[in-house]
């Protein structure tokens, strides 16, 4: 077969991958279009509303949210697509009834809520239709934007409720509850449908995603690409620096990998191909940088937002906190691409760029908005208020700029916020039928505590199972759905584990509190009288170990500083999150390494595992969450964790492709992977992490020799 032709099939694969994720939409200029541009619209004033000045309250504002965003999802994605005229138009009449029918179940919610409780919450014969319905059209929605596995996994979770959970024996048997009572607690409470998840939808999020639709229509995005290609492009392999750094900084406004891809990959892409670097490797740059997008903040897609509901830390922390250990992250990236620039011979290229002062000079008022976000929250505003006033100085700073914000600008960035995120609030929504069932039947604490019997103690095997979960997760769950599912299920294992970690280290130092030690005359004497003076960490372990189940959170509590312990559910959390965005780049199912694939023209497979190659930051950093004090711990620790960390990845680099500035043989490469462990393993000694340190250094220089001056080539050429 000759090469054209295996190109040609390449493609072909490529174009069906792309065609197996895209959605169908309708036409925008056609007459549903415009009703869905001005429905956007409106519905994004009264999210706005509801978010600064409404009073509703908190179950009706979730169901109207449903109602509306249900109407929108149907228009926007319809039901089938057919080349015959006849079966457009009946799927269009499907989808308008659907909708129309998520607004009468929303409408019914609001006016017949009392008249169910003034029955003593027995169902009529409307209750069943209206609650049946709407959790038909929450499933529907779901299937029409992500797939069938979402709406299978929640038909599971909902028939174990009342159908087959009494026929499990073992730890997963469950007595079972009516199905009008698993109705109500989907429907009609603010617990199912309507609850937590969809409280989170309403406010951070939708308001969130608004502010980044207003940022990218104000111009912002255009010039974070610019000033990328200026601050990064004239280095060597500069094109993927580039990259590295659009997806950063994009990504800290759009919170999407998918899009973060779209928007930066179409520059950045050809740029790196025609620098030299090989075309596998620069769309799975372009993809696993992208895939940070998510993990920088301000907005960290949803899931800062999530974090900060199910830890009660405020969200200023979490972003806070995720600062360093993205920057880590994108500086991993990085690494790969400097090697990859050495060993390809990548050119400099000249870019078509103005000077990167004249640049800052026209955009700097693009920064604004994010500055006053900034700044709000640290001043104490909630999420949902400093996103709104930060949205109104998006239109300010415009002013400042040679195309300000009209009110066509201002009415197409609120139709486009709420196009942005209607698939994201049908997914929310029924996400939330699942977190109800694990609610229900306490299957999230029988889930964490298998796994803690499974993990036998050991934190590496916790990690590595939910390492596990999150990818087989990943491949029928986007990566929110993902985390959100992952958190309830194995969170709480995960920060027992890690807090009794930490108070094992206190009892084998002898260092445990004297309030704390009284739980321990529970066990006997004997056992208290061991307390008195310092142990080996495995008699620590057997000694915790004999503390009762029941007893074990009220120690914690004793022994521990509750910042500490707060900085503990954070890790469990980061955790759980960095490693659910590994779905993003790993095969089989990775759709940022298909999006990349698409622009470079590269088989979607093989650049899937490009991605999963460059993107192991996703797996290193969570291990310092886990075994350090990276997340808690003093400035100073935090800063040496950081400045460790990253030579650390950079070694690791060097042992996974076995080249720096130069090739490495085999013991070269073996060498920097030994000073990778030096520096990132948690020994918590100094001399051997500086030891590390300097061997690396050394071995950097060293391969450093004979290098070649690269050409420069022009962009344009």
């Amino acid at each position: 077969m000759s090469d054209s032709t295996t190109a040609s099939l390449s493609d072909q694969d490529t174009a069906a991958k792309l065609q197996s994720m895209e959605l169908a939409k309708r036409d925008e200029k056609s007459a549903t279009g415009r009703f869905i541009y001005w429905a956007g619209a409106l519905f994004s004033v009264l999210h706005i509303y509801f978010n600064t000045l409404g009073t509703l309250s908190e179950l009706w504002v979730s169901a109207i949210h449903f109602g509306g965003f249900a109407l929108l999802c149907a228009l926007m994605v319809p039901a089938f697509r057919s080349s015959n005229q006849a079966m457009e138009k009946l799927a269009l009449v499907l989808d308008i009834l659907l909708g129309g029918a998520a607004i009468i179940c929303t409408l019914y919610l609001i006016g017949f809520e009392d008249a169910l409780y003034d029955r003593g919450v027995t169902f009529i014969s409307t209750d069943w239709l209206a609650s049946l319905c709407a959790i038909f059209i929450a499933l529907e929605m779901a299937r029409r934007t992500t797939g069938w596995f979402i709406p299978s996994m929640i038909v599971v979770a909902l028939t174990y409720v009342f159908w087959w959970g009494p026929y499990i024996d073992g730890i997963f048997g469950f007595a079972g509850l009516s199905l009008e009572t698993l109705l109500y607690r989907s429907y009609f409470s603010s617990e199912g449908m309507f609850g937590q998840i969809a409280r989170i939808s309403w406010t951070y999020v939708f308001m969130f995603i608004l502010f980044g639709a207003f940022l990218v229509k104000s111009g912002a995005g255009d010039f974070i690409i610019e000033l990328s290609r200026c601050a990064a492009g004239r280095f060597v392999g500069g094109p993927g620096f580039v990259a590295v750094l659009g997806s950063g900084l994009m990504g800290s406004v759009s919170g999407s990998s998918v899009a973060n891809t779209v928007s930066t990959g179409v520059i950045t892409i050809p740029l790196m191909r025609k620098a030299g670097f090989p075309a596998k490797f620069a769309a799975g740059v372009e993809a696993a940088a992208s895939t940070g997008g998510q993990l920088m903040p301000p907005v960290m897609g949803a899931g800062a937002f999530i974090m900060a509901s199910y830890t009660q830390i405020p969200y200023i922390d979490i972003i806070a906190i995720a600062a360093l250990p993205a920057l880590l992250y994108f500086l991993s990236v990085g690494f790969y691409v400097r090697v990859e620039a050495m060993r390809s011979h990548a050119h400099a290229v000249e870019l078509d760029t103005r000077p990167i002062g004249e640049v800052f000079k026209d955009g700097w008022h693009y920064l604004l908005p994010l500055v006053v976000l900034v700044s709000l929250l640290i001043y104490g505003f909630t999420p949902t208020y400093a996103a709104g006033i930060s949205i109104l100085s998006v239109i300010a700073s415009s002013w400042l700029s040679k195309n300000p914000m009209g009110i066509t600008d201002v009415v197409d960035a609120l139709s486009q916020g709420a196009k942005n995120m209607a698939t994201t609030a049908m997914l929310l929504i029924a996400v939330g039928l699942v977190v109800n069932v694990v609610a229900m039947t306490g299957i999230g604490n029988t889930f964490s505590l298998m796994v803690a019997q499974w993990a036998d103690g050991s934190l590496l095997i916790m990690l590595t199972l939910v390492a596990l979960a999150s990818l087989i997760l990943g491949m029928g769950l986007p990566v929110t759905a993902s985390y959100i599912v992952l958190a309830t299920l194995s969170a709480p294992a995960l920060y027992n584990l890690i807090a009794e970690s930490q108070l094992v280290d206190l009892i084998a130092a002898g260092n445990l509190p004297e309030q704390a030690k009284m739980i321990f005359m529970l066990i006997g004497g004997e056992q208290f009288a061991l307390l008195a003076a310092p142990m080996s960490e495995a008699d620590a372990i057997a000694l915790l170990a004999q503390v009762p189940a029941d007893f074990k959170g009220q120690l914690l509590e004793q022994a521990l500083d509750p910042s500490i312990l707060a900085a503990t559910l954070v890790s469990a959390h980061m955790i759980i999150f960095w490693l659910s965005q590994d779905s993003n780049v790993t095969p089989p199912v990775c759709l940022t390494a298909f999006a990349a694939a698409a622009i470079a023209k590269t088989p979607p497979m093989a650049t899937g595992f490009t991605a999963w190659k460059i993107a192991k930051g996703l797996y290193i950093v969570p291990l310092l969450f886990a075994y350090t004090n990276f997340i808690g711990g003093s400035t100073q620790e935090v800063m040496t964790i950081f400045v460790f960390a990253m030579f650390g990845l950079y070694a690791f680099v060097g042992l996974m492709e076995g080249y720096l500035e130069g090739p490495l043989n085999i013991a070269l490469r073996a060498l920097s992977g030994v000073c990778a462990v030096a520096m990132l393993w948690p020994h918590n000694e100094m001399l051997i992490s500086l030891t590390g340190l300097a061997v690396f250094i050394g071995l950097f220089i060293y391969s450093r020799r004979g290098i070649a001056q690269p050409a420069t080539v022009n962009s344009a050429s």
